[in-house]
């Protein structure tokens, strides 16, 4: 991911983001020879060369082996699912460290302060059609026949296409927001997500410097949230719409015409695919991958990943018909 929105501090040298209890395993005199400078942090997939990563779970390791990242933050025990000219950095908790490591990075990505120097709408858009008490921020782009409600905030660090309707009370900010899309009364776009790590008994949130883009042709219902991503991309698909209420965490990615009900919450770094339809109030936890044409009952809770052309129903979810006969021989 190239970042937009947020400023980078470094390059850092790799000893400057790791102290000295962390292990290194590498060649350290090689380190200490050429204490390379890491131009960014990045996810598994996006990193190169010149960047530091992070490799936390098991689920990833067919990504980890691609990597090419120069130094990797891991477990001990996933030393082997990492390429050789990696730089392995293993600590007992590997969400702490990235967390410390990509705060160096983007100090400005921890909370997320409001924008105070905002402007009127109507000094900086004069031409587009908006309601009383609009403001917006800087780095903000609106195309060309979109409306804007009243009471809305366009905040720092957003760009909102052609004939998009936005309507009233909306906060937006880190966003790329395409052509003709449609973001009710109340949503909130592009906040930071709910992500901490405990220490100490503790705190210490985590930084997102991602952003949200939702593409052409969607729907965003009222009082819906689409937090940022962390270290990645939160994504909307085309033609993809959302009922009121829903929640989608940091990380997911959402395929192209979609349709998700009311109250539906889906947990951070899920994946689903094209043509997914969930009833409301269905939960999908993180780090699942949703196949393409799947069916979600409403009030389900899903906990796996569930392959392409499946219809699923209940706590935890299962196959639609297996559910349907279990319920009645209750």
């Amino acid at each position: 991911m190239n970042n937009p929105f947020f400023n980078n501090n470094g390059p850092f040298k790799i000893s400057d983001l790791v102290d000295a209890n962390t292990n290194i395993l590498f060649p350290l005199n090689d380190l200490i020879k050429d204490d390379k400078l890491l131009s960014d942090v990045k996810n598994l997939n996006e990193a190169t060369s010149k960047d530091i990563t992070f490799f936390h779970s098991i689920k990833y390791k067919d990504i980890a082996i691609k990597t090419n990242a120069y130094a990797c933050i891991t477990k001990s025990e996933f030393s082997h699912l990492l390429p050789e000219n990696c730089i392995k950095i293993f600590c007992d908790n590997v969400l702490l460290l990235s967390a410390m490591i990509t705060s160096k990075f983007y100090p400005d990505s921890i909370i997320d302060n409001n924008s105070y120097d905002l402007f009127d709408i109507k000094e900086k858009f004069k031409d587009t059609i908006s309601g009383k008490n609009t403001f917006v921020g800087i780095n903000v782009h609106i195309g060309t026949n979109t409306k804007i409600g009243h009471n809305t905030i366009i905040e720092n660090n957003v760009k909102i296409g052609n004939n998009c309707c936005i309507g009233s009370n909306v906060i937006i900010r880190n966003s790329i927001i395409e052509d003709n899309v449609h973001i009710l009364d109340g949503a909130m776009i592009g906040k930071k997500g709910f992500g901490f790590i405990p220490r100490n008994f503790k705190n210490l949130r985590y930084p997102h410097i991602g952003y949200v883009h939702i593409k052409k042709n969607c729907e965003i219902g009222c009082g819906s949230t689409i937090d940022r991503g962390s270290l990645s991309v939160t994504i909307i698909g085309e033609n993809t719409y959302l009922d009121n209420q829903v929640h989608i965490a940091h990380n997911v990615k959402i395929g192209n015409n979609c349709i998700i009900a009311g109250q539906v919450g889906i947990a951070g770094s899920s994946v689903i695919g094209d043509n997914v339809i969930i009833g409301g109030q269905a939960g999908i936890s993180g780090h699942l991958k949703i196949g393409n044409n799947v069916q979600i009952g409403g009030g389900s809770g899903v906990i796996k990943d569930i392959p392409d052309n499946s219809k699923v129903m209940g706590y935890p979810s299962r196959d639609f018909r297996k559910f349907i006969r279990e319920v009645k021989q209750k």
